[in-house]
């Protein structure tokens, strides 16, 4: 039988992050199996510091090394826990990679995490940041998230009201060191209720020649029109969208669109508010396709950050930095970062 978990000593980081960035963790526990996690976060190497528990490293800048030990969770296990005619409760482990549990879904006939495909990361991440695209955010269909609660060492299931779930944002990123993600419950209806009408579904739907559209044509669609707008981490290194699209009064909003009136604004979440596109925000301020030494911006859309061979964290961090100001100086919105910054403050 294979040890629960494997320990390491300096390791690497370069390799667990999408942006390619060189950092060493003091420890890296690479955990096989999720009810270990208790005798792993009493390890000595893991209680002298809050340790970092790292997916896919889709989500994160790391700017400096990590001051405790990371924890890495290779749990992949999927499986369908129940189902009826018209819905299936499917759990997922953590350490699950996110597109292959989306395509696995819909192998199975089941729908709702068609938008959300090609997002990199893992199951465990997901309901973290409550990750979102093409108008479909995963708390929606999210049943129960298991986790570890580090301060009672008990093992909770919480519910889609208590993981209270905003736009990328939830109770697992409000309390950091608490929650250690173990699995995540979906509830997946087998009836499509599709959702074409954000950023060019329909129109990349026709280009296929597909008038009547199932899930998985859906799912085709994102991966292409993803697939030409954000670069492969593993040919340039990447997180995906770095900034978060600001979220404003729609009183602001109504103003702002007076002064710039191309500006896109979204629906909110909630009836008095509105999103903005930072894309469109940083691209007016000129940002688009910037570089400065290996450190710079996508020349396909402009809230990608990219590392095109030997950037630092320190210098990525720099860069994203200034371009929040220049966004702050011409339209007065503060724009914040996805990921999450080991190592300095935003």
């Amino acid at each position: 039988m294979s040890p629960p978990w494997q320990l390491l000593e300096n390791a690497p980081l370069k390799a667990r992050n999408t942006f390619g960035i060189a950092a060493t963790a003091p420890w890296l526990v690479e955990v096989h199996d999720s009810a270990a996690l208790p005798d792993v976060l009493a390890l000595p190497q893991v209680v002298q510091a809050p340790p970092l528990v790292i997916g896919g490293g889709s989500n994160l800048l790391f700017a400096g090394d990590p001051a405790g030990a990371v924890i890495s969770l290779a749990t992949r296990d999927v499986r369908v826990l129940s189902q009826d005619g018209d819905h299936a409760i499917v759990r997922a482990d953590a350490g699950m990679p996110w597109h292959p549990l989306v395509m696995w879904t819909l192998a199975q006939g089941l729908c709702g995490l068609e938008n959300l495909a090609l997002i990199p990361g893992t199951a465990g991440a997901s309901p973290i940041q409550n990750i979102g695209a093409y108008g479909t955010e995963v708390g929606e269909f999210i049943h129960v998230v298991e986790a570890l609660d580090r301060t009672t060492g008990e093992l909770q299931r919480l519910d889609r009201s208590a993981c209270a779930f905003a736009y990328r944002d939830s109770v697992f990123k409000h309390h950091p060191d608490r929650y250690l993600v173990t699995a995540v419950e979906f509830a997946l209806p087998r009836t499509p209720a599709l959702r074409l009408d954000y950023a060019g579904i329909r129109e990349e739907l026709g280009a296929m020649g597909i008038s009547a559209p199932g899930a998985r044509d859906v799912a085709d669609a994102v991966v292409r029109i993803r697939s030409r707008k954000l670069p492969d981490p593993a040919v340039v290194g990447n997180a995906g969208s770095f900034f978060k699209n600001p979220i404003v009064s729609q009183s602001q909003a109504d103003a702002l669109q007076v002064d710039y009136p191309t500006l896109p604004v979204f629906r909110g979440d909630a009836p008095h508010n509105r999103k903005l596109s930072a894309a469109w925000m940083i691209e007016a301020c000129g940002w688009k396709g910037h570089r400065d030494g290996d450190a710079g911006v996508s020349a396909d859309h402009a809230l990608v950050l990219v590392n095109h061979g030997n950037a630092s964290g320190g210098q990525l961090l720099a860069l994203a930095r200034r371009i929040a100001a220049s966004v702050h100086a011409r339209f007065g919105i503060a724009i914040e970062p996805e990921p999450k910054v080991i190592g300095a403050h935003w």
